[in-house]
């Protein structure tokens, strides 16, 4: 059941390569929050209880529910266009994407470590790379975000992947890391509304002091 909820938030992945609005990458951001809540409840059996209900609550509330509405409202507060603006065609994102899946799944072939789940290695590599792949070939700031938040997911699988126990400190870590960086660029996006309308990494090049 795990493998299954693992291939599909790969496949998520592919979709949101693919994908042209910006509503369409906060859905898909539920619902890799969602498939997180259940991987980790199938995953961590033999956590402590607390530990186990502070891991779900990052999973369903923070990252299914509040940072996904939390970007929402910065898109339409600051009345950004919902079309995601990338570089490159869609067809071609799609086509790299599925690269870097194989290029993982080659990747993980070659390890030898016992320890070590190959299904959540490939998922979480896939993720990382996607989510830089974002950052580098959208255009609009705000699919940055989106952006680092994906490969916020591809680190929380790859920390499952290495062990059935993940330390309070770590989800501590993690939550704090999720929250300060959308809480500071939140407030970014704030800011510079009232200037740049809809913000675009182009349009960066032109500030000045």
């Amino acid at each position: 059941m795990t493998d299954i909820l693992l291939i599909a938030f790969a496949m998520t992945l592919l979709y949101m390569s693919i994908a042209n609005r910006l509503n369409t990458y906060l859905v898909i951001l539920v619902f890799q929050g969602i498939l997180l809540f259940g991987i980790t409840l199938l995953t961590l059996t033999e956590v402590k209880t607390l530990n186990l209900l502070l891991i779900l609550l990052e999973t369903i509330v923070f990252k299914a529910i509040a940072v996904p509405w939390f970007l929402g409202y910065i898109i339409k507060h600051n009345g950004i266009t919902r079309v995601a603006e990338p570089y490159l065609p869609y067809f071609v994102s799609l086509i790299i994407v599925t690269l870097i899946i194989v290029g993982t799944i080659i990747l993980s072939s070659s390890i030898r470590e016992e320890n070590l789940d190959k299904t959540y290695f490939v998922v979480a590599l896939s993720t990382l790379f996607t989510g830089l792949y974002m950052i580098v070939s959208r255009k609009k700031i705000i699919s940055h975000v989106i952006g680092y938040l994906v490969i916020e997911n591809g680190v929380f699988i790859l920390s499952l992947a290495v062990g059935n126990e993940m330390p309070m400190m770590v989800n501590l870590g993690i939550m704090l890391d999720i929250f300060a960086s959308v809480l500071i660029l939140g407030i970014f996006f704030n800011k510079i509304g009232d200037i740049i309308r809809d913000p675009d990494v182009n349009l960066l090049r032109n500030l000045k002091d």
